[in-house]
């Protein structure tokens, strides 16, 4: 007898329907929130435990690592979800164009997130910054350094750098495209390949890592892994990476900018959330001075908003100046960078 291999949307109506998707349809209280998120566990929960300890507002999360729009949509408007957050301004992007999001009126989001860090549409918020850097050899005298300068010959044989088809660097491509054209952000690209120690793969933190194996004398990684690395066991090999490193900030050479690419962790409310007054008082409680100060000495991530103190060692990297460029128009190339990193064989 042949056997019905149900499909993965059947699937999840089906958990929908039985309220074993995490949460029950019926997850509407004046004193809850419900929370779809596609970050760690780790990196968010302490912030969410002290948003219920000052708000007396539960959070009920629900981990989604894959197919948050696909889940979101198959429960339509019977939904629980309040609130989606995700990572990477693509993804956050992707939330809103699918119609899963809804516009949020609050003079707190908007003082605190500047304008280019947030929808003009007001659907969507970012929380937290990832700033886009050179990890450079300590030995290596350098103290400034452009993106565009990663393809200078005098670098070759000395960059590493994680897959070109990462959304980190897709973003940074998609933002050069925006800044330099796609013709320069071509010639650019295939200049970094040639730069290239070794292919392009692993994680940021690998770049560290090989720099302290000699491979290499800079990389592109993000600001964020190199708190974590620093800030690790003494003798353990995230620290000895994190060691034999410093970060300086790369800005964009031309004249509009002279400011360091950033992605975002962020969120938005939910279509259909139905604790929406919840919804935004948790948003409005992740950018506030003390959710910002935890997410900096937690996640070594850069607040977004002012004057936040940060980690001892994330605030030795300097000030950072944010590329003003808004985010929507960098994710507008994200398609052509993915082409144009496939066109030069960058990971090849």
């Amino acid at each position: 007898m042949k056997r019905f291999k149900p499909s993965a949307r059947s699937l999840i109506q089906a958990l929908v329907l039985s309220g074993l998707g995490g949460l029950s349809m019926a997850a509407v209280a004046a004193d809850e929130v419900n929370l779809y998120t596609t970050r760690e566990p780790g990196l968010i929960t302490p912030l969410l435990e002290t948003f219920t300890k000052d708000t007396g507002v539960k959070v009920n999360t629900v981990f989604v690592k894959d197919g948050l729009i696909e889940r979101v949509k198959t429960e339509g408007d019977k939904s629980p979800a309040d609130v989606l957050m995700t990572v990477d301004i693509g993804n956050l992007l992707d939330l809103v164009e699918a119609g899963v999001t809804q516009p949020v009126e609050s003079a707190a989001l908007t003082e605190a997130i500047p304008a280019n860090l947030r929808g003009a549409d007001k659907q969507w918020f970012s929380l937290s910054l990832r700033d886009r850097v050179a990890y450079v050899a300590k030995d290596v005298d350098v103290k400034s350094i452009t993106y565009e300068d990663f393809a200078d010959p005098k670098w070759k044989g000395k960059v590493c750098i994680r897959s070109g088809q990462h959304p980190y660097n897709t973003a940074l491509v998609a933002a050069m495209i925006a800044h330099d054209g796609a013709e320069a952000t071509e010639k650019w690209l295939r200049g970094v390949k040639d730069n290239l120690g070794r292919k392009a793969a692993g994680g940021d933190r690998d770049v560290a890592r090989d720099i302290l194996g000699g491979i290499c004398d800079v990389g592109i990684a993000n600001a964020y892994y190199v708190g974590r690395m620093k800030n690790a066991e003494e003798g353990s090999d995230a620290r000895k990476w994190g060691d034999a490193i410093k970060v300086v900030r790369p800005t964009f050479a031309n004249e509009k900018s002279q400011g360091t690419h950033v992605n975002i962790s962020g969120a938005a409310v939910a279509k259909h959330a139905p604790n929406k007054d919840n919804a935004v008082k948790l948003l409005e409680y992740l950018v506030s001075d003390k959710a910002q100060s935890l997410y900096a000495r937690a996640n070594y991530e850069y607040p977004v908003r002012a004057g936040v103190e940060l980690d001892p060692v994330v605030a030795s990297f300097g000030e950072l100046k944010v590329d003003p460029l808004p985010l929507t128009e960098i994710a507008k190339h994200r398609k052509q960078a993915s082409e144009l990193v496939d066109k030069v064989g960058f990971d090849n």
